[in-house]
């Protein structure tokens, strides 16, 4: 099918009368099979992977290799304002800033994280977009893909297998016994054991278990439970390794446990890294869709930016920036929590330097940080969010503010981008414009979910100006900045934070962190709500006059990073009472699946 042909038929799918997965469905009759966008990226047949016709992974090590003097193209990023529980569009503009690209005849490709199972079936959906602005095929997309979290839940768990036998067989036999099996006795206090189960889905009775009830042949009992996967520090590993001999030396010092006096216990300890690393190979490489309009996506690693790195892997982007003249990614959630760590954690690690960030707002959104009533998943919106309300917008863009303020302290290149709702007025976009302007921000209304790439003219001619303007990039704080210093200096110049308090289990992990100085070459991952620049879900728009709560610090040594927790947030989420698995069922004349969004 032409080009042409292709846009014809894309125009009579219209997301006013179609569901998501409809506009897929249809629009997954005329995708480009893997090969052909594999010859459109200048691939060779050995760097690709099939996974049937329309999914592949790429051989990133050896394109990278082949390709490695060739210059890197434009890197840009997407985040967002402080959303509202329904989200508001980023995963929809990515796809759209990547049509309307390639619309404009640029060599672009994109790179998304690959939806968690959680979320999929409870509240977010697939996270593939929505309208004529989709990553596709959806059901693949949405539903495993191919495999990569299987690889990281099946690779975390083996460790918690490792350590559970350990501990049972430490308990019920001698040092004789132990040795007789080239086994060192480790000592594990069981009270200090780090990691929990992992499972990729919403399970909330699934926290807090107590583990191995039975006889001496039954397990060790302990207190134990589980986060879901893509909080694994396992997954945090999978977005910033660069390359085999990292990543096998990454999962090596991944700390499980500790032993009675104090000493970490490793996975290398547990001699279970090499296995957890062999569980990885089927995932490392890059998985390649495609938008609704045929051009790549990369899609690779999933985690959450509230509670992980929030990022797709370094090795996708570099694997991008070689293929294409611009590459768009995507960080999770606002520019708080994603953005700052693409900024101060992904950019550290790889070594790669964004051109510009965009920025996505609604007015919707605006309207709730301007005091509007809550926004809740399920329930219908309130009508101040559907009718004109300037006073809201005005008051809400205090919010916008302060995530163009994050992006240019990164000395980056913001665009915000208005992502268009039919119920939004001149009047309210003009007042988002006009704020955003003065405040040294590009700014570009677009209208890809109703028009695809065509309604994202004006944003990608927006970024592209953006790109061809230098800026200065540089990190929020130096990698030596003590740990201390770094948990404030982001609290304080990120969250708009006074300070910074800790309970006493979070003071005594960070005095000792500091006097044995592990952390001082370690980014700090934050874990924070996403519905607040806070900690506090409820505070809305630009909180000021608060102390950030830390009430414990992780420390992920195989990522390289160190975790601090801010106020009451879990690992693991909550299934609701209308969850999305409700509607999702298959066709059993056709076996598509529908439902799906």
């Amino acid at each position: 099918m032409t080009i042409n042909n292709r846009k014809s038929h894309l125009k009579d799918l219209d997301p006013g009368l179609m569901k998501d997965w409809e506009i897929a469905e249809k629009a997954e009759e005329f995708l480009k099979p893997s090969k052909i966008l594999a010859e459109e990226l200048d691939l060779t047949e050995d760097e690709i992977i099939p996974h049937g016709k329309y999914v592949a992974k790429v051989d990133f090590a050896g394109v990278l290799t082949r390709l490695k003097d060739r210059p890197n193209g434009k890197y840009i990023d997407v985040t967002a304002i402080t959303p509202t529980p329904l989200g508001e569009g980023k995963s929809t503009t990515t796809m759209g800033l990547v049509q309307g690209l390639g619309n404009l005849g640029k060599k672009v490709t994109g790179a998304i994280r690959q939806p968690s199972s959680g979320p999929t079936f409870n509240i977010k959906g697939s996270a593939a977009g929505g309208g004529r602005s989709q990553c596709l095929p959806l059901s693949p997309f949405t539903l495993g893909l191919t495999g990569d979290i299987d690889a990281v839940t099946n690779s975390h768990n083996l460790a918690m297998v490792a350590l559970q036998a350990r501990l049972q067989h430490e308990a019920n036999n001698t040092d004789e016994f132990l040795s007789s099996r080239n086994l060192k006795r480790l000592d594990i206090d069981p009270a200090r054991v780090e990691l929990k189960w992992a499972i990729d889905f919403c399970a909330q009775s699934l926290r807090e278990i107590i583990m191995g009830i039975g006889g001496k042949t039954d397990g060790y009992q302990m207190h134990s439970g589980f986060g879901i996967s893509v909080s694994s520090e396992v997954m945090a590993i999978f977005s910033v390794f660069t390359g085999l001999a990292d990543l096998r030396e990454r999962m090596s010092k991944i700390i499980v446990a500790y032993r009675q006096n104090g000493e970490p216990v490793t996975t290398a300890d547990l001699e279970v890294d090499g296995a957890m690393t062999a569980l990885l190979l089927r995932a490392v490489n890059p998985n390649l869709l495609q938008t609704i309009e045929g051009q790549p996506v990369f899609v690779h690693a999933g985690p959450f930016a509230n509670i992980a790195i929030g990022q797709s892997s370094i090795v996708a982007d570099r694997l991008a920036l070689k293929l294409a003249d611009y590459h768009v990614t995507e960080s999770g959630f606002g520019a708080d929590i994603g953005f700052e760590k693409f900024w101060n954690i992904k950019c550290r690690l790889s070594g790669l330097k964004p051109d510009c960030a965009v920025i996505v707002a609604t007015v919707r959104a605006l309207k709730m940080h301007g005091g509007g009533p809550k926004v809740t998943p399920g329930a219908p919106l309130d009508p101040a969010y559907t009718t004109p309300n300037a006073a809201l917008v005005e008051k809400g863009c205090q919010n916008m503010l302060a995530h163009i303020q994050t992006v240019k302290t990164a000395g980056i290149n913001p665009v915000v981008c208005i992502n268009h709702f039919s119920t939004d007025t001149h009047q309210e976009i003009n007042i988002i414009r006009r704020t955003a302007e003065q405040a040294g921000a590009r700014v570009a209304v677009s209208y890809h979910w109703a028009n695809g790439g065509e309604g994202a003219a004006e944003l990608a001619e927006a970024v592209i100006d953006a790109c061809n303007e230098p800026n200065d990039f540089h990190f929020l704080y130096p990698e030596d900045m003590p740990l201390r210093e770094r948990i404030y200096t982001i609290a304080r110049k990120v969250y708009g934070a006074d300070g910074v308090s800790y309970t006493q289990t979070a003071m005594e992990k960070l005095t000792r962190l500091e006097n044995t100085g592990n952390t001082q070459f370690m980014p700090s991952c934050m874990v924070k709500t996403h519905l607040s620049l806070s900690h506090d879900p409820t505070l809305k728009g630009r909180p000021s006059g608060f102390t950030l709560p830390i009430r414990d610090i992780l420390t992920y040594m195989g990522a390289g990073l160190v975790v601090p927790v801010a106020g009451d947030i879990k690992l693991m989420p909550g299934t609701s009472s209308d969850p999305n698995f409700r509607r999702i069922d298959i066709d059993t004349h056709t076996g598509k699946v529908k439902g799906l969004f």
